[in-house]
């Protein structure tokens, strides 16, 4: 009867997981070691415990200790019970985060967009063709560069970054009422490092992060990174639902929110003035600081609210960077911050990175300087401005709806026709050389499978609405 039972425990997971449950078990027991929930030397539940937790038998967790134990995994001493090994496991962010299926996860988007080789459309990436980029002016900038003085060319750049640039900058960020002055702007490599920089200083693990529901997804996989706690926020047309984040605020207690106040990435939405003003009540009243990420902020044709203008940079930190309109390959970003803050983010970067890139600010420099930087967004606007309206007009004419219409930028937040799931859609399209990103890698809750984000720049093909055409009919 006892070895019955343990068979029977044996065939599968109470879910239907196609894993056994001593498998189930011995994953969960993995995921937890990868995420550094359990760190070398930590002891493991009791099998008894543990069998209660998971509500499975006692010999489930005997044969998955045992097995952990042959792995490497785990150790057991007699009389003390069970202990992961000192030797770490290597971190795994995919481990950390839901399980999605690897082929349509955020990193699988990342990663095919990058290394997509010729013939290979990409309406899913976030970022320009290189085509729409200006080529010609950076080369002129180049060469002007390559005539400059050898510390420029070899030298590291100072921590804080070329203080010419940090003054554009504000004088920058002044057109859209923010007032900074240039030593509370800091340089990085780009918005990403930002970011990272930002959850050095102000979250440690197992800290809450607020983020909106759908995101960037390469927030979800940073902060997992940092070992924090996501907590999502549902977002509307004007911004947060702000009922759902005073929730959020006063049931989690989150450190940090990450946001893009324009242009919102994926659903391409703008917060309002009302929504704005509510937000930055909410986060006095919960102490809560405030990421405004805007690295989209060029395509707009006027400047929407932003939260750092209202703020005044007390408890908002607002971001940005050149690789959406100038060059992911110039790596050039920025963070704007109180004075403290900055001086402790410039020990950060010491330790993270040492110098700055002296020859990358100052390509971006002389390219913003010389006008050719403002005739470039001027033509990208407009660019934009078409792609946005003839992408529609195509993704309408096969049942696929835009969830709003978005003031500018790049991205169509869509609905798919029916009840379709967009990851077997990415699936199908990625059998025909094309690159979509479905809608639940952007979604914490996982509540947005029937949506898709395109990218209206990289949208002209004719053949990605026939290959989309025809995924959505074999569903």
């Amino acid at each position: 009867m006892v070895m019955r039972a343990v068979q029977n425990e044996d065939e599968s997971t109470p879910e239907g997981g196609g894993g056994t449950l001593v498998e189930h078990v011995m994953g969960t027991i993995r995921r937890r070691i990868s995420s550094r929930a359990l760190l070398p030397g930590a002891k493991l539940p009791s099998i008894r415990r543990l069998a209660e937790t998971m509500r499975v038998s006692k010999s489930t967790v005997v044969e998955a200790y045992d097995r952990l134990i042959a792995e490497g995994a785990i150790t057991s001493r007699r009389g003390s019970g069970f202990f992961v090994t000192s030797q770490p496991t290597p971190l795994s962010l995919v481990e950390i985060g839901p399980r999605l299926d690897r082929s349509v996860d955020p990193f699988w988007v990342s990663r095919q967009s990058l290394e997509a080789g010729d013939g290979i459309l990409k309406p899913g990436c976030g970022w320009l063709p290189a085509s729409w980029m200006p080529e010609a002016a950076i080369r002129r900038a180049l060469r002007r560069l390559a005539r400059s003085d050898d510390a420029m060319l070899t030298d590291y750049g100072t921590p804080l970054g070329l203080a010419s640039l940090r003054r554009l900058l504000a004088r920058r960020m002044g057109e859209h009422g923010i007032e900074a002055a240039p030593d509370q702007i800091m340089l990085t490599e780009s918005g990403t490092q930002a970011i990272d920089l930002l959850c050095r200083l102000l979250i440690e693990p197992g800290d809450t992060v607020a983020v909106d529901d759908p995101c960037y997804f390469n927030f979800h996989a940073l902060l997992r990174a940092h070992r924090a706690k996501i907590v999502g926020v549902p977002y509307t047309p004007s911004g947060p639902d702000m009922e759902a984040f005073g929730r959020t605020l006063a049931e989690h207690k989150p450190r940090l929110y990450i946001t893009n106040s324009a242009l919102h990435n994926p659903t391409g939405a703008t917060l309002s003035p009302l929504a704005a003003h509510r937000l930055l009540k909410l986060a006095e009243e919960h102490d809560l600081t405030v990421v405004e990420d805007d690295i989209f902020s060029d395509f707009e044709y006027e400047p929407s609210p932003r939260l750092a203008a209202f703020d005044g940079l007390e408890r908002v930190v607002h971001i940005g960077s050149f690789s959406k309109t100038l060059s992911a390959s110039v790596r050039c970003g920025y963070v704007t911050a109180r004075r403290d803050w900055i001086e402790r983010l410039v020990d950060l970067k010491i330790a993270t990175s040492f110098g700055g890139g002296h020859m990358s600010s100052e390509l971006v420099l002389a390219i913003l300087q010389d006008g050719t930087y403002r005739k470039h967004i001027d033509g990208l606007r407009a660019s934009l401005s078409r792609a946005m309206a003839l992408t529609r007009a195509r993704l309408e004419s096969i049942g696929v709806t835009p969830w709003i219409e978005p003031r500018a930028g790049m991205f169509l937040w869509c609905r798919l026709p029916g009840a379709l799931d967009a990851a077997d859609i990415a699936r199908s399209a990625l059998a025909e050389g094309v690159v979509l990103a479905p809608g639940n890698v952007f979604s914490l809750s996982q509540s947005a499978r029937n949506y898709m984000r395109f990218n209206v720049a990289q949208s002209s093909d004719p053949r990605i609405y026939s290959v989309l055409e025809a995924a959505i009919g074999k569903q």
